[in-house]
């Protein structure tokens, strides 16, 4: 492997409840309208999330549950679980359906971490989004069809790079994940114009790399 090639998710499990049970329903806090349920599993969380986002845009679903799972998908519950479960809710299954489609479609065609290092341990997500979901945009606390860059990395590599980004481009933080995540990850949703975010994504990239090259240099 070579320093920023691409890792790919890969999408364990993608099933669908075409009815839910309303005990169920109510757990998740489902509205009336949402009887339908579209559940998947994917071993790589951050590439997930910024896809379950991209599906909100193609289809008539909410994200109502997603969650990573302590320690990553090394240390996963089953074959099936990988490092975090999605779930979406819609009014019928072919709404559902269409939104796990454009779900995997995402992770596997656009939401990857890259290599830092030549082995691949060292891995970093920096994803510019042009425009949020409704999903990302709660979680974020932004206007729907915000851009925002989606920056992830293991603790110091984020930590100096979110600085890095912050101080490359005219954008602000919304969310900081504080080391360490359920997966022992760190980063943060930062946003701005496309550009900038762009930007904040370039300087996060060759800020991780900086510390990949070069740990201990004080």
């Amino acid at each position: 492997m070579a320093v920023l090639d691409p890792i790919k998710p890969t999408i364990l499990s993608a099933r669908t409840i075409p009815n839910v049970h309303p005990d169920l329903a109510a757990e998740l806090k489902l509205r009336p309208e949402q009887r339908s349920l579209g559940m998947i599993t994917c071993d790589i969380d951050d590439s997930l999330y910024v896809s379950l986002d991209e599906a909100t845009k193609a289809a008539e679903v909410e994200v109502v549950y997603a969650k990573s799972f302590y320690a990553g998908s090394a240390h996963a519950s089953g074959p099936l679980s990988g490092e975090i479960i999605g779930i979406f809710a819609g009014p019928d299954p072919a709404e559902v359906r269409a939104g796990l489609t454009a779900c995997i479609d995402y992770a596997e065609g656009s939401a990857w971490f890259h290599a830092a290092d030549e082995a691949g341990d060292l891995a970093f997500f920096a994803h510019t989004l042009s425009r949020t979901g409704s999903y990302l945009s709660k979680e974020a606390d932004v206007p729907e069809g915000s851009p925002l860059a989606y920056l992830i990395a293991p603790p110091i590599e984020a930590t100096i790079a979110i600085d890095a980004a912050l101080k490359a481009a005219e954008v602000e933080m919304k969310v900081w994940f504080e080391p360490p995540s359920e997966t022992n990850f760190s980063g943060g949703l930062l946003t701005g114009t496309q550009s900038a975010c762009r930007a904040a994504c370039q300087a996060f990239q060759d800020a991780v790399l900086d510390v990949a090259r070069d740990p201990v240099k004080f």
